[in-house]
């Protein structure tokens, strides 16, 4: 397999290269052509039809990429043949003709179209379609709606914005890794390390590794997004590619959906250079906070256990109350947790070019601070370059695309500090000495700004690089071929001082540190031909192609101990003992054919077929090949006599329906091969992987139905869309017995897993007059994720986690028996009578998990002011947030005295019984709560400068803005995160900020 590739690889180069001579002769060719067609200047205004000027209208000549824009007035000028045809567009305005006929002054009106489907563009990934003739389920978000939010990661930015697209922060770190998943979990494994459920993210066409940067600190629960990288305010625009139609053209690499990523260009106009700069700045805080005891109510739950076990309290089991302060009081969540964190964000781009090359550079610098004590910081800085050129006869296109981020986190290695903030006795002694040392109170506590001391720098530098090339050699006959290349470097330094643990231990201990290196690079070619040619009534397009990609990841981590002084610690040249504790090289070849046929008939039926063939080195010889493919397909029942004049509110119809099948190849590489480590003495061998050369791959068969309705001219329209995806053949580690010296082996499992749901959405243009708006966005997913096969699971580990039948996202718990009336305990049942509490005894079932999420969106604007607000809402069930059994050193929520005084809490106490009988209780279905919320997720407000001033001020545009994120959050979830119920982790901030942006 390996020399096939690598033949492939050189035979893809070749034929590039060949390409690229050929594409270089043909472009002196026909640039120097001058028999093209007589050219001349035509000039003129655009205005609607109150005979108010429209600035920014797109001119372009038909049939050519080659255009201007008009200026503030709703002037242009532009060069074209004489006997063409000017094609005038805006969005929010019919879409005009016009043909020149040899005059250079033309003057149009443009006639309002209140929502023009056919002019929505859509990136598809391999070809580009618009709103009304797609066959594929794609939701799109624009590049304004992302600029707006004060953000780190592109993928917050679609919360509560698309149907079937569920985004959790389940951290408020900065640069914390969101959880992706569309259309539900498709695979059994969950794992961060190997995690089959992640979507294929492509941004400019290449493919990037969509994996989080797993790490040791406050980020260690979800990693780092390769995309934290990435400039917001250079998105073009985010489409999510979700059903077969949409996704199979991808093949494997589509299984879990498509995240397609499209930065800003140049445009191609013959005006000034643009000057784009944007600046804002504000602060965030957490978002929400737990009620907890004050000092005097927790004295008296801890007096009460004392009481309540018979045990008399001493300086040894009640330190707390014998020995620090009864009168002293902290909101140790507001002391821990309470900061602001300052944010900054500056953004620089300048963009031009004539009718035939344009370009587009920019740059920006993004900072923020955190909530805790000390100076912790997240940087951002980001670089990018799109350079577009074509021919005169605009048969040769080139386009380039580079970008390239700096991320820098510096945290602090603490799993536990927000858990302490939660926890800590109100009471608790102060943090520092009069002298500004830490507090120990005589050793009676850990000070958990101990955990402060220790810090963790993450560094991340990302390279993402594309090229594409197309040459038209025959009318509708192109020629393309796309490249890219991603470089990944990521550097994660954590160091550990003596001085972070007690005094009492310190001796006992050494500095540490720890180093992590991840480095990332791949590359792909993508030859394509394509076809287009109108047939009858209809259009035929045709799309063949080839991929060839490559990538490599290497992973090391070293440790190193015993430095003599805490100048010297990372110096692992400095360390007494330093450990390679991690090492792994590993190469990923991957190689494709792909297809596309699609046909319209008289743009009312429309027919997609789509077919990919995947080679992957991570099966076996036998097994690396598999095919896969779809089938779309629409019907606008709208442009039939019928409806179009029989049923005048009906503006639009269309049926859409696609089947097909993906695949997955999302596992560890090498999985088919025995491996094998050194013996620790010398000249020995020891196997650590059982060889499994039969196992494949996943499949993941889609199927989907949708209806889509435009009324009263398209100001209201509404999409509805049922799907039922189903993943068999799981590829998962299967459980082998502790006998066989392994604990699994890669393998197929017989598992089916099933998604089905139905997703609405719905927009409304309420109110459009001259000066005043209102446009709302709705959506809403009702999602199920069930494993509907799965052939003796009870011989297997997952007996433990899963039920046929049932929810993937499912909790095996307890009877929950109540309260016993002798010992004021939990109690829960013994199923089996054997005394003995195990996975046998758990026969309830609750369902965790979001049942349906969704939001709404509002967008109005009076004259120059505009005003934008999303809500976003999930209904959910989740595991209370976790806290001490009531009655031991931990503080409680403040509802804890009187559930224990009605009976719904088992009484304080803190000896062993008591503890066994809240740990069995709290995998019961009593420790099941609504997790459910309703946020107001963005709230934005802005302001244009009117053209009179600007005019004066030689200004093409000044806007000042508010932007509000997480401002409002309702729910009686009674943790901190409802996001991430059950788990301690610090909620998303509520950030305000305000800024301005200024085009000249």
């Amino acid at each position: 397999m390996k020399n096939n590739y690598s033949r492939l690889k050189w035979v893809a180069l070749i034929i590039l290269g060949g390409i690229l001579f050929f594409l270089s002769k043909a472009a002196t060719a026909a640039t120097s052509n001058t028999a093209f067609f007589q050219q001349q200047l035509i000039s003129g205004i655009v205005s609607d039809q109150n005979g108010l000027s429209i600035p920014g209208v797109t001119i372009t000549v038909k049939n050519s990429t080659r255009g201007v824009v008009t200026n503030l007035d709703g002037e242009y000028e532009i060069t074209a043949p004489a006997n063409g045809t000017l094609v005038f567009s805006y969005m929010g305005f019919k879409t005009f003709e016009v043909t020149i006929d040899g005059r250079s002054e033309i003057n149009i009106q443009l006639e309002e179209d209140i929502a023009s489907l056919g002019e929505v563009k859509i990136n598809a990934g391999y070809y580009n379609t618009t709103e009304r003739e797609r066959t594929g389920n794609i939701a799109k978000v624009s590049g304004e709606e992302i600029e707006r939010q004060p953000i780190i990661n592109p993928l917050e930015a679609l919360q509560g914005r698309m149907a079937g697209v569920e985004i959790e922060q389940r951290s408020g770190i900065s640069g914390n890794a969101p959880t992706i998943r569309i259309r539900g979990q498709n695979s059994l494994r969950t794992g961060s390390s190997n995690n089959g459920n992640l979507p294929l993210y492509i941004i400019d066409g290449v493919p990037v590794n969509s994996s989080p940067l797993v790490g040791s600190d406050l980020s260690g629960g979800t990693g780092i997004d390769p995309l934290n990288t990435l400039n917001l305010s250079n998105i073009e625009s985010i489409e999510v590619l979700k059903d077969a139609d949409a996704t199979a053209i991808y093949g494997s690499r589509g299984a879990n959906g498509v995240v397609l990523i499209s930065t800003k260009t140049g445009k191609s106009f013959e005006q000034k250079t643009q000057v784009e700069a944007r600046l804002y700045s504000g602060v965030g805080e957490v978002s929400n906070k737990i009620k907890l005891l004050n000092t005097p109510q927790y004295l008296q739950l801890r007096n009460q256990a004392f009481e309540n076990d018979g045990v008399v309290p001493d300086q040894t089991n009640a330190y707390d109350l014998l020995l620090w302060d009864n009168d002293r009081y902290t909101d140790w969540q507001e002391e821990l947790l309470g900061g602001t964190a300052a944010i900054t964000d500056l953004n620089l781009a300048v963009s031009g070019g004539n009718e035939t090359t344009s370009f587009r550079i920019g740059g920006s610098y993004h900072e923020e601070g955190t909530v805790f004590p000390g100076d912790f910081k997240y940087h951002k800085v980001t670089g990018g370059l799109s350079l577009n050129h074509k021919s005169k006869d605009e048969k040769l296109n080139l386009n380039l695309s580079m970008n390239y981020g700096v991320d820098n986190n510096n945290l602090f290695g603490s799993d536990s500090y927000i858990s302490e903030a939660l926890s800590l006795p109100p009471n608790a002694p102060q943090l520092y000495n009069d002298d500004g040392s830490l507090n120990w109170a005589d050793l009676t506590w850990d000070n958990p700004l101990s955990n402060l001391q220790n810090s963790s720098i993450n560094q991340v530098n990302n390279l993402i690089s594309s090229l594409s090339i197309s040459y038209e050699f025959l009318n509708g006959l192109t020629f393309k071929t796309n490249a890219g290349y991603t470089n990944l470097y990521r550097n994660q330094k954590s160091i550990t001082k003596k001085e972070s643990y007690r005094p009492d231990i310190r001796d006992r201990r050494e500095h540490l540190s720890s180093e992590r290196i991840n480095k990332r690079k791949s590359w792909i070619i993508e030859p394509q031909l394509t076809y287009s040619v109108h047939i009858g009534r209809g259009n035929l397009d045709a799309l063949i192609g080839m991929t060839f990609q490559e990538s490599e990841n290497d992973n090391l981590r070293i440790s190193g101990e015993g430095y003599v002084s805490e100048s010297l610690i990372g110096n692992l040249e400095a360390a007494e003992a330093v450990d390679v504790n991690e090492y792994l090289n590993i190469r990923y070849k991957y190689t494709a054919l792909f297809a596309r046929l699609a046909y319209n008939w008289d743009q009312k039926y429309f027919l997609n077929l789509t077919g990919r063939r995947d080679g992957s080195s991570r099966f076996g010889p036998n097994k690396r090949f598999a095919n896969f493919g779809a089938l779309g397909a629409a019907w606008i029942f709208s442009e039939e006599p019928i409806f179009r004049d029989h049923i005048s509110f009906l503006s639009f119809g269309k049926l859409r329906g696609s089947y097909g099948t993906t695949g997955s190849d999302q596992i560890p590489d090498y999985g088919y091969l025995d491996a094998y480590e050194a013996t620790p003495g010398p000249g020995g061998l020891y196997p650590t992987q059982l060889t499994n050369p039969n196992f494949s791959w996943e499949e993941n068969k889609k199927l989907e139905a949708s209806l889509q309705l435009g009324f009263l001219e398209d100001r209201i329209n509404l999409g509805v869309s049922w799907y039922r995806n189903r993943s068999s053949n799981q590829l998962v580690g299967f459980p082998l017995p502790s006998t066989t010296g392994f604990s699994s082996i890669q393998a197929n499992l017989p598992a089916m897993v099933q998604n089905t749901g139905w997703e609405v959405e719905f927009s409304s243009l309420n109110i459009s007059t001259k000066d005043f708006s209102w446009r709302t966005s709705f959506n809403f997913t009702l999602p199920e994720t069930k494993l509907v096969e799965f052939d003796n699971i009870s011989q297997t580990s997952y007996q433990n986690v899963y039920r046929v039948g049932y929810p993937l996202s499912i909790a095996l718990l307890y009877n929950y028996n109540g309260i016993d009336p002798e010992t004021g305990l939990y109690q829960v049942q013994d199923i089996n009578g054997d005394g003995n509490f195990s996975y046998e005894d758990r026969t309830v079932i609750e369902e965790l998990g979001r049942q349906y999420y969704g939001g709404i969106s509002n967008n109005l604007s009076y004259k120059n002011f505009s005003l934008q607000f999303l809500w976003q809402f999930v209904k959910q069930n989740g595991y209370k947030g976790y806290f001490a059994p009531p009655g031991n050193v931990s503080n409680q929520p403040q509802n804890v005295i009187s559930g224990i005084e009605n009976g719904t809490l088992q009484q304080a106490s803190q000896n062993f019984t008591a503890f066994n009988s809240y740990f069995f209780a709290s995998t019961s279905e009593h420790f099941i709560s609504d997790a459910s919320f309703l946020r107001l997720k963005t709230l934005g407000f802005s302001y244009d400068l009117t053209e009179k001033i600007l005019q004066n001020w030689k200004l093409d545009g000044f806007r000042f803005f508010l932007n509000a994120q997480n401002l409002i959050t309702i729910t009686d979830y009674e943790g901190i995160n409802p996001e991430n119920p059950g788990v301690e982790t610090l909620p998303s901030l509520r950030t305000i900020t305000g800024g301005l942006q200024i085009n000249f």
